[in-house]
Parts: structure tokens; sequence; C-alpha cells
């Protein structure tokens, strides 16, 4: 039961970021069935796997490994570096071998790749999801697949929070966590520990603050005027991510003009080595900070002081859709499918995607296992405790240079926190908005 309700709670929530872009995709194969049940051969197909995340390569090559043990088939992985899969995919797919496999982060990344997505209706793969919304549609095409459910919040060193005369419950709120914030800022050097872990800005943690950050006021602007997506954002929120920035910048283990060199491995080590008790990040670094001790760890909202924040819950979606390479051979199309179904149904594939040890992904598919990864059971509790989910507005952002010049912005208001600096920021978020979306 447990399980499930991750998933079943975002079934309504995934439906705007899902919306269909519309358009056929012209001159695609023929329907190929996944799933060595169907009667595809893929014996003499090959997988050519481009992975997003690089926090799982080392499971991935595994998996891979064991596919090819098990089935002789040849799967190659290939991990693009943090904050260079567009480029990586751009440059692989121009290739003679290109990628069988690959993904997009929703509607927006789908726009660009459309063209190159294999129809996977009626294949054994969707035949194994939970619900329909996981699907990622263009017009009747289904493109992409999604393969994990993520959620992120604040994770909390619970030992420490008590050494600073605090629990959980005291902190509902945005205005509860900039007071406790604050006060172990002030008695720093007596608690020997900061508030926050340092909000690195270089490309493997800016990630967690022009992406995952900037989806606080995009969620709440969109909540407020009844859409899931604009061409035109307001930044009607922009002061609250101002406020939840300073208290970040302000609060951490290091001085704010710091922040451009501190990296993701920096605020993973500051956080594991108790020198902060705050950690902005998701289920899927549950490996990188379980050393903490599962009776220490707890789980937050990204509060901002919008909305009804006592039922606030965390931030619960994907940006993580499989598709498949519509122009590779079509025994690589039906190993691809294969190895697709595999991942998902057998012992082993649901063991690496699912298992704490490993992955320790929440799927879509019908094959889900119960998480070992106790920040995936943190966030189930959140469901089952009735709040009300964030879902994941940030695929409906403009592109990846919209990303990287907010986070340039970011990164120069860190440095140099006056009114002028944050105009700065808020072109880069309403003015630079416009000016993708219209590309």
């Amino acid at each position: 039961m447990k399980k499930r309700l991750l998933t079943l709670a975002l079934c309504g929530a995934m439906a705007l970021s899902l919306a269909a872009c519309g358009g056929g995709n012209s001159g695609s194969n023929p329907p190929a069935d996944s799933g060595s049940s169907d009667g595809g051969n893929s014996a003499s197909g090959s997988v050519y796997y481009l992975n997003f995340k690089p926090e799982q390569d080392g499971d991935w090559q595994a998996l891979a490994q064991a596919y090819t043990a098990e089935t002789g088939v040849e799967v190659k992985v290939q991990t693009a570096a943090s904050g260079q899969y567009e480029a990586t995919l751009m440059s692989e797919m121009a290739k003679t071998e290109a990628p069988t496999l690959f993904q997009v982060n929703g509607p927006v990344g789908l726009a660009n790749w459309k063209d190159y997505c294999y129809d996977m209706s009626g294949s054994a793969l969707a035949g194994e999801l939970s619900s329909d919304d996981f699907a990622l549609m263009d017009g009747s095409s289904m493109s992409g697949i999604a393969y994990v459910i993520e959620t992120y919040g604040i994770i909390v060193n619970t030992k420490l929070l008590g050494d600073a005369g605090y629990t959980m419950d005291d902190i509902k709120s945005f205005a509860d966590l900039k007071r406790v914030a604050e006060d172990i800022t002030a008695r720093s050097g007596e608690l020997g520990f900061s508030a926050f872990t340092s909000a690195g800005m270089d490309g493997s943690s800016d990630w967690r603050f022009k992406t995952h950050l900037a989806n606080l006021p995009i969620y709440f602007e969109y909540e407020a005027d009844g859409i899931g997506d604009t061409d035109a954002i307001k930044g009607t929120y922009l002061d609250n991510y101002r406020a939840i920035w300073d208290l970040y910048i302000n609060n951490c283990t290091c001085a704010p003009t710091l922040l451009s060199a501190k990296t993701g491995d920096d605020s993973v080590a500051e956080f594991v080595t108790e020198q902060a008790v705050f950690y902005q990040n998701g289920t899927w670094a549950y490996g990188d900070v379980a050393d903490v001790g599962e009776e220490n760890l707890g789980m937050l909202p990204i509060y901002i002081g919008v909305g009804d924040e006592a039922n606030q819950g965390l931030c619960t979606g994907t940006e993580n859709y499989w598709c498949v390479n519509k122009n590779a051979s079509p025994e690589d199309i039906q190993a691809t499918l294969d190895f697709m179904y595999w991942c998902v149904t057998s012992e082993t594939g649901l063991e690496y995607l699912c298992s704490g040890d490993h992955m320790g992904f929440v799927i879509p598919f019908k094959g889900n296992l119960e998480s070992s990864n106790l920040l995936v059971n943190i966030a189930n509790d959140y469901v089952a405790n009735g709040t009300t989910s964030i879902k994941w507005c940030f695929p409906t952002m403009p592109s990846e240079e919209w990303k990287n010049v907010l986070g340039s912005a970011l990164t120069n208001y860190a440095a140099d926190q006056t009114d002028a600096n944050w105009e700065t920021v808020r072109a880069a978020f309403v003015d630079n908005w416009a000016a993708e979306k219209s590309k």
C-alpha cells in the first residue's frame, strides 16, 4: 500500500506538466512490441543509452553488464557530465552510432527532439505504466515514458537540530525556518555548526537553485493564475524567491562571496561531517547522506512564505522521460525496447532501480518495489498525511540558457546583495523567459 501512495498522489498532479505538445511524428517506424514475450527480434540489435544522471552511472553500467550477461545483447551506457546533457545529446545524435535510448525533461525538451522520438504506444513497456499520466505525448504519439518519480526539499540533520534546541515540529513555515536558521547562525560559534550547507553555484550544484528552488515561485504563480505553462512569466513571487535565497546564502558554512566556487561535493561533505543542519536536495541524494544515520535524517518542505504552509508538502514529480531514437535500425529499436521492459519487470532490473542500495527510485510502473530509501519513505509519509505536494513545474522553463542566465545572476547577487543586482535576477527570470519562449 505504502509503496503506491506517491505514485497515486501524482497522477492528477502530473497532468499539467505532461500536456501534449501537438503535432505528429511523420515517418516514424511501424510500432514494435517490447518484451521477449511479444515475439520481437532483438538478438541482432544493440542498445546505446545516453544517461542523464551522473550519480547513477555506476549502477547503470552494472545493470547493462547484467543484461548482456543474461541475454547476449550489447548495452553501452554513456553518462553526460552534470549540466551538459543537452550539448552531449546534440553531439552524439550527429554520429553514425547515435544513442538508441535518450531522455528529455518534459514538453520543452520534447519540442527539441520530437522528430527523433519513436512512438511507444501499444508497447509492452507502456503497458507496465501505473498510470497513463506518466506518458509524454506528442499528439497521439507516445514519445516519452517517465522512468522515475522523485522528491526534493530540505534534508535535515535532526540530531544537530536538536543540539540547537529545536525539533522538526518547530518548523512549519518560512517564518519558522528563518527564525531557527538565524538563531543557529547567531550561535554557530558555540554550537560548532551552521544552519545551511554552502549553496554552491558551480555546475555540479547550481541546478539546485536556478532550477529546483526557482520551481517554487513558478509553481505558486501557476496555481494563482490557474495555468500550467506560460510564454510570459510575471514573477509574482520573486520577492519570496529572494527571501529564501537570502536565507540560504547568509546562514551557511561560508561567506556568500565564495559560493561561485563551491561544488555539490562540498555541500555533501559539509552535511555528512555535521557542519550544517540543512541541505537542499532530493531523494536521489540518499546514498550521499546515509552515513549520517537514518535516526538523524528528516526532510522539510521548501517554505517561501506563500500559500497554505501548514499543509504544504515536498516537491514531487519528474523531468526524466525515456525516448527511443526512431532513426535507429529496427533491430536496435527492438533491442532498446526489450532492455527498457526488462529494467522495469525483471528481478535484477527492479532491484537496481528501486533498491536504496542502488538507484533508490520510485518508478511509475506496476513492478515498483517498497523502497529502502529513507527519504522516499519520508516523502510517502507526507502524502499519507494529506499534505499538498508541490508539482515540478521546471520542465516548462524555456531552455537551459534561461537557467544559466538565472544562475549567473543569482551568483552575482550573492556576492553583492544590492537591489540593483536583484533587478538583474528579476530580468533574468521574467524578461529572459519571454525572450527564450519566443525562440
